[in-house]
C-alpha cells in the first residue's frame, strides 16, 4: 500500500488587517491614573476627616459623601476618557478601512481603463486598415495600366459598363451602398461571429460618406464604453418617422423633441459630466452629432419610413439621441 501523501494545511487569512478588532489593555494609563487618585483622596479624607473625630447622625452621610464621591466622579470621568480613546480609535480604523476600500476600487476602474479595448472596436479598426490597404492597391494598379493609344479605332464600351479613366478612386470603383446595408453598419455587428454586420461595415468603409460617419460613431461608442455607457442598455422612446424628417429639412427645438428619447439618468449625467471636463470627448460628440446631421440631411429624401424606423434602432441613433439631448438639439 502506497503511504498517503503528506498536504500542509494551508490556513487563509480570514480578513485583511485593517479589519481586524485591534486588542486592547485590560488596565490602561486612564485606570493607573484614577486608581492612584483615588488612593491618594482615600488617605486624605481619612487623615483629615474620618481621624479627627467619629462622625455621628447626618455628619457620618456628610463625611461618607465627601470621602466617596470625589472617587464616584474621578472614576466616571475616567470611563468617559477611555469611552472617548475608544470611539476615536474606532473611527480612525474605520476611516482607514473606507480609505483601503476606494483606493482599491479606484485602482481596480483605472487599470479596467486603461487595459479594456472593446472586442469590436479592435475589429473595426482592423476592417478600417484593411479598407485603406484595398484602396491604395487599387488605386496603384489603375494608376500604373497604361494601354497604347489608338488613334484610328475609338475604344468603345457596350452600353451597360461605364468608362472609367485612369486614377479613379477604389470608393467610385465600388458599387453603390444600399439602404439595407447602410443602416446595418450603423449598428455595428452584433457579437464577433457577426458576419453579416461585419460584411456591412466592410461595404460602408468603402463608401467615402458613409465611411466618415461609421468612424465618427465607432470613436464616441469608444468613449462612452469607458464611461460604462453602452447602447444596448439603453430603452429610448423611439420617435415616429415624420418627427425624423422634420430634422432632417432643417427643425431643432421642441418640434423635434421626440427625438431626445433616452430617459436613462445615469448616462446623461455621466455624458453632460465628460461634455464639461474633457475637451477630447467635447470635440469627438460636436464632431459625431455634424455628420449625423448632414447623413440624416442626405438619407431622408430617398427613404421610407420603414427606412427611418430601422434608422432610428441602430446604436448610432441612439448615441445620437443620447448626445444630442445632452448638447440641448431638442431644447
Amino acid at each position: 500500500m502506497s503511504e498517503p501523501s503528506q498536504e500542509k494545511d494551508i490556513e487563509a487569512p480570514t480578513s485583511l488587517g485593517i479589519y481586524d478588532r485591534p486588542s486592547r489593555a485590560v488596565v490602561t494609563e486612564v485606570e493607573i491614573i484614577a486608581l492612584i487618585l483615588s488612593v491618594i483622596w482615600l488617605v486624605v479624607s481619612v487623615v483629615f476627616l474620618v481621624l479627627p473625630g467619629t462622625p455621628q447622625g447626618g455628619g457620618f452621610i456628610v463625611t461618607f459623601l465627601a470621602v466617596f464621591l470625589p472617587v464616584a466622579m474621578i472614576w466616571v470621568a475616567a470611563t468617559a476618557m477611555r469611552a472617548s480613546r475608544v470611539m476615536r480609535e474606532e473611527s480612525e480604523r474605520l476611516q482607514t478601512a473606507i480609505d483601503a476600500i476606494r483606493h482599491a476600487y479606484v485602482t481596480q476602474q483605472q487599470r479596467a481603463a486603461s487595459t479594456y479595448e472593446p472586442a469590436v472596436g479592435k475589429k473595426l479598426d482592423e476592417i478600417a486598415e484593411t479598407a485603406k490597404k484595398t484602396e491604395t492597391a487599387v488605386a496603384t494598379f489603375s494608376s500604373g495600366r497604361h494601354e497604347p493609344t489608338r488613334v484610328n479605332a475609338p475604344k468603345t464600351q457596350p452600353d451597360n459598363q461605364t468608362m472609367l479613366e485612369l486614377g479613379t478612386p477604389a470608393e467610385e470603383i465600388a458599387p453603390p451602398l444600399t439602404t439595407e446595408v447602410f443602416i446595418r453598419a450603423l449598428n455595428f455587428p452584433e457579437t464577433q461571429d457577426d458576419a453579416q454586420g461585419f460584411d456591412a461595415l466592410r461595404m460602408a468603409l468603402k463608401d467615402r460618406k458613409a465611411s466618415l460617419l461609421v468612424q465618427a460613431s465607432q470613436d464616441i461608442l469608444t468613449l462612452l464604453s469607458q464611461e460604462g455607457i453602452y447602447m444596448d442598455d439603453l430603452r429610448p422612446d423611439m420617435a415616429r418617422p415624420e418627427v425624423w424628417r422634420q430634422f432632417a429639412q432643417g427643425a431643432r427645438g421642441r418640434s423635434v423633441a421626440a427625438l431626445g428619447g433616452i430617459r436613462d439618468r445615469s448616462s446623461l449625467a455621466l455624458t453632460a459630466a465628460r461634455m464639461k471636463q474633457d475637451p477630447i470627448f467635447r470635440d469627438a460628440a460636436h464632431h459625431f452629432l455634424r455628420r449625423f446631421d448632414r447623413m440624416i440631411s442626405d438619407f431622408e429624401p430617398e427613404a421610407s419610413d420603414a427606412d427611418l424606423s430601422a434608422l432610428g434602432e441602430t446604436r448610432t441613433a441612439r448615441a445620437f439621441m443620447l448626445l444630442g439631448r445632452v448638447a440641448g438639439t431638442f431644447d
